[in-house]
């Protein structure tokens, strides 16, 4: 922190290596009435303790910003006279994000929420966006979909991810990937690839990082269009021609119980009723009429997840272990993802429960997010966590692994028993699709593949 400036207003930033520093870039950073003091972290291990550092915090900041852990925040406001305190992570409980403001309020502090009018980049390039109310609505498998349309009509698209800056902050204040190669060169994590992945081998092309300004100005020079693909339930960092929302009638009233997802669904051109393959008629009833309840002037359609094994003759009739997507069970609130669906289809004989078998590192995931079924998320936000996800698999005694995270699991970790993987593809459902609407956009945007 640097005692000589005259600040005025002295702020803590409370995010998930995230938004917190998509905010401070585009409001703070070149303030100079505003000295962040420091950031709060949660959701994801290992960022607290380190800094945002000078070379992203900009001339105000030569030491950098420090990161600190959530639970420090009144302590925090104290100490260090805090007059603002801001709020800038996703997919939490109503209650969760009052219960921050009354610490924040408790200490004196102002508490604010920033909205998408101080914090959504402005380009002249097209944009599509695609949001949920929750995590693991679909979000992903939906982009790769609308992806493959557009790359078929020509256009070049530039698919720009929420951040997921799990690894050296300055190196990665802007990335590109368009290889494998580029994964390995940037020392991915298992959650990171879980997003990067399938988009590579879509052939897409994709941006991410940390400063969105110069990642939005690399990916101008190279797009015909833009594909936003947002992260948990937030709303986009740059400002949407087009914004797709997606509700999940597998988990019905999420669409108003989790900040920032209703606001998201306000925010709607197009909400997508996601999974009606295999959700009951009573939920996707309630959770339409919700969502026609919530924005009444969006165009509401239909869409369906496809679940489908590599090889189901491997899974039938054996002890298998399930592997899912991490954060879609964790904090999404999942017990259970495509991966279990497509071990019961499969008619495994038994789903071993990985609690039996769970070495420390991973059984502190169970203890803090009981809701978790007889499922493995796939945890790799750091190399010891990675180390403990394939401790686990190796301890289980099943005949097979049936892998539901996105990314390659068996090209990153040992493991002395077959993998069968799990794919899952958005597909249209009914008349006047996303496609359909999709058309209509384009010819609104007179949009035609550059020469």
């Amino acid at each position: 922190m640097d005692k000589g400036n005259n600040f005025t207003n002295r702020l803590v930033i409370m995010g998930a290596a995230g938004r917190d520093f998509h905010n401070f870039n585009v409001v703070y950073r070149d303030d100079p009435g505003s000295q962040v003091v420091a950031f709060t972290a949660t959701q994801i291990p290992e960022i607290a303790g380190r800094r945002y550092p000078p070379s992203l915090a900009g001339p105000c900041y030569r030491e950098g910003i420090p990161i600190v852990e959530e639970a420090t925040l009144a302590t925090l406001c104290r100490q260090e006279c805090i007059d603002q305190v801001v709020f800038a992570y996703s997919d939490v409980d109503y209650a969760h994000v009052m219960h921050q403001a009354s610490i924040a309020l408790g200490a004196g502090a102002d508490f604010l929420l920033l909205g998408p009018e101080r914090t959504m980049l402005q380009t002249d390039v097209p944009v599509i966006a695609i949001s949920a109310v929750r995590t693991g609505c679909g979000k992903s498998q939906t982009s790769r979909w609308l992806s493959q349309l557009l790359r078929k009509k020509g256009l070049q698209v530039a698919v720009i991810r929420h951040p997921m800056p799990y690894g050296n902050l300055a190196q990665q204040a802007v990335q590109r990937f368009a290889t494998p190669a580029d994964l390995e060169s940037a020392h991915c994590t298992i959650e990171e690839r879980e997003e990067y992945e399938p988009h590579l081998a879509a052939g897409n092309v994709v941006y991410a990082g940390i400063d969105y300004a110069q990642i939005l100005a690399l990916a101008e020079r190279e797009a015909d269009l833009i594909l936003w693909e947002g992260g948990n339930n937030d709303f986009p960092f740059i400002r949407p021609n087009l914004h797709i929302v997606l509700v999940d009638p597998l988990r019905p009233g999420s669409e108003t119980s989790h900040h920032p997802g209703e606001a998201v669904l306000r925010m709607a051109d197009i909400i997508i009723i996601a999974k009606v393959n295999s959700a009951a008629e009573e939920d996707i009833g309630q959770v339409t009429a919700m969502a026609r309840q919530i924005n009444s002037t969006a165009t509401l359609i239909h869409g369906t997840s496809q679940v489908q094994l590599d090889d189901p003759e491997r899974v039938r009739g054996k002890r298998v272990l399930v592997v899912e997507d991490g954060p879609t069970i964790t904090h999404g609130g999942m017990p259970h993802g495509a991966g279990y669906v497509a071990a019961t289809q499969a008619q495994a004989a038994e789903i071993v429960d990985p609690r039996q078998v769970a070495v420390e590192k991973i059984a502190a995931v169970y203890a803090q997010y009981p809701h978790i079924g007889p499922v493995l998320p796939a945890l790799g936000y750091y190399p010891e966590q990675l180390q403990a996800l394939r401790e686990t698999l190796n301890a289980a005694q099943v005949d097979v692994v049936v892998s539901a995270t996105p990314c390659d699991l068996d090209a990153l970790i040992d493991l002395n028993k077959p993998i069968v993987r799990v794919r899952y593809e958005f597909a249209e459902a009914g008349e006047a699709g996303l496609g359909h609407w999709i058309e209509i956009f384009l010819q609104e945007q007179k949009l035609r593949p550059r020469d």
